[in-house]
């Protein structure tokens, strides 16, 4: 099983639609909150400037975004 780990920020609705598609698709995942679990320059530093929420890993490697997290989900039959 792969591990997501879901980088969010409160009043996203990006956000909530991807942790709801992994919870539906029976994915674990992690979930870290801007201000609380992370600095905003610690994810630009990680994710790049400019860099949109949510952001999306899987097993450490960067996925992407909500688009890109579907996209995965997809193609490994996931969901």
């Amino acid at each position: 099983m792969n591990n997501f780990t879901v980088y969010t920020m409160d009043g996203c609705p990006y956000c909530e639609k991807v942790q709801e598609l992994l919870r539906e698709a029976g994915q674990k995942f992690v979930t870290y909150k801007i201000e609380q679990d992370f600095t905003p320059e610690s994810f630009a530093n990680e994710f790049g400037k400019g860099s949109t929420f949510p952001q999306v890993t899987v097993d450490g490697n960067k996925l992407g975004g909500a688009a890109e997290t579907v996209k995965y989900l997809k193609e490994n039959k996931l969901v």
